[in-house]
């Protein structure tokens, strides 16, 4: 595979964004190297961040109802009762750190 060919799957991305960056942390990559590990990086990011952007829309076009309110149900069993209850009327998105 090629410095320009992201990889086929999420997790390969971020396994190969933490090898640059293990690279990059280890002051041992001339500027030159460190140059194209760097824009590497943000080639992957980018393609990281599209790939969870594309899922997020997934998810929301499946978890909305008719009236494109986003419903709240829970993942596997039913939710512990100490455990807060998620607000469906905000609809507040966080920003990534990224």
């Amino acid at each position: 595979m090629s410095d320009t060919t992201p990889p086929q799957d999420f997790a390969a991305t971020v396994a190969q964004l933490e090898t640059i960056v293990e690279r990059l942390e280890s002051g041992e990559l001339s500027l030159e190297n460190a140059l194209t590990a760097f824009e590497q990086g943000v080639r992957l990011t980018r393609d990281a961040q599209q790939r969870l952007d594309t899922a997020e829309l997934k998810v929301r076009a499946l978890s909305e109802d008719n009236a494109g309110k986003l419903e709240v149900a829970p993942f596997a069993a039913a939710p512990d009762a100490s455990a807060p209850i998620p607000d469906p009327g905000n609809d507040s998105e966080e920003t990534p750190p990224w």
